[in-house]
């Protein structure tokens, strides 16, 4: 930055020499006075309205962890502020580092920037449901999904979501109509649980269910697990027996899972095969995944979501299709 202040300075004197030169034959007092003013002044408003720090080739490095980069990409945010894409991608890591309500906020952002943006929208709707305390869509979050459908009527999620917000609120019939459509647009494996969804939505509206499907070939196991309890953690730690194990594939970057089982710890050691069957969301399946990270998570609680003094295992990259079983061992250090 040094180097680059005493260039701009000796090209200022160079320009201003050439500006001045005829003033300075007749009132040199004047024309230094000017160049001495100029100079301060550049060098002022450059300080005040410009980058200085981007001279620094600290602050262009890299960043090494995803705080760095938070910290980087909140930067950049503040001097533009318009940019949606930026505002969805601060969402994402927020929700990388389970903090829901921050990526609740820069979702929003980016939703208001891009109010025709499908995902925009459904990811605004959906974080705002993670922050909520008892993870539900509240009105806004309905308002949202309704324009990201509105936006792209073919869009999943949106779609998914929109029914899950209907039945929260007790709009069963609602629901069921909403998710309807999607029977033709996701797998066999995957329409088999949904009209399971949908049936029950009209159960509870009182309405009569839908037609049997004819039957579906089993689903394909797209990974196979194999997960146990490190032998040393074993030893110091007596294990609840309602204690549940969940191993859980999200995609990398994100806290939702696409395929998640849930077994008994007494089941401990155990193997688990997990295909589109194990989708928690009808419309985001295991097999549109080219890579997931696995994770097994032992929960006093029972509830999938992670809470304090859960165990969980470390967290695996895998591509898929994967050749060969993954192993996870919870606790493991």
């Amino acid at each position: 930055m040094t180097a680059f202040v005493v260039f701009a300075a000796l090209l200022c004197l160079i320009v201003l020499a050439a500006l001045l030169r005829p003033l300075w034959r007749d009132a040199r007092g004047v024309a230094l006075g000017i160049g001495l003013i100029t100079l301060l002044s550049t060098g002022l408003l450059y300080r005040l309205v410009g980058t200085p720090q981007a001279l620094d080739p600290a602050a262009r490095q890299a960043p090494r962890t995803l705080e760095e980069a938070v910290v980087q990409l909140k930067a950049a945010l503040a001097r533009d502020p318009q940019q949606a894409e930026g505002w969805a991608l601060l969402g994402q890591a927020y929700l990388r580092m389970e903090d829901a309500a921050n990526a609740r906020d820069a979702f929003a952002k980016a939703a208001r920037l891009a109010p025709e943006n499908a995902d925009f929208l459904t990811e605004a709707a959906q974080s705002r449901a993670m922050a909520n305390p008892n993870r539900s869509f509240d009105a806004e979050a309905l308002t949202l999904l309704q324009a990201a459908l509105k936006a792209d009527p073919n869009h999943q999620r949106a779609r998914w979501f929109l029914g899950v917000a209907q039945r929260q609120a007790g709009k069963h019939a609602e629901a069921a109509a909403t998710w309807a459509p999607l029977l033709t647009q996701v797998s066999a494996d995957t329409a088999t649980s949904l009209r399971k969804e949908i049936n029950a939505a009209r159960a509870d509206a009182g309405l009569q269910p839908l037609a049997e499907a004819a039957a579906q070939p089993a689903a394909t196991a797209l990974l196979n697990v194999e997960v146990a309890l490190d032998p040393a953690l074993a030893e110091r730690v007596r294990l609840r027996a309602d204690a549940t194990v969940f191993v859980i594939a999200r995609q990398p970057g994100s806290p939702m899972p696409v395929a998640a089982q849930k077994h008994a710890v007494s089941e401990l050691p155990f193997s688990a095969a997990l295909s589109d069957g194990d989708s928690p969301m009808p419309t985001l399946k295991l097999s549109q995944m080219q890579e997931v990270e696995l994770v097994a998570r032992l929960s006093a609680s029972g509830d999938a979501s992670r809470q304090e003094g859960d165990l969980e295992s470390r967290p695996v990259r895998v591509k898929l299709p994967a050749d060969k079983p993954v192993r996870l061992v919870i606790g493991a250090q």
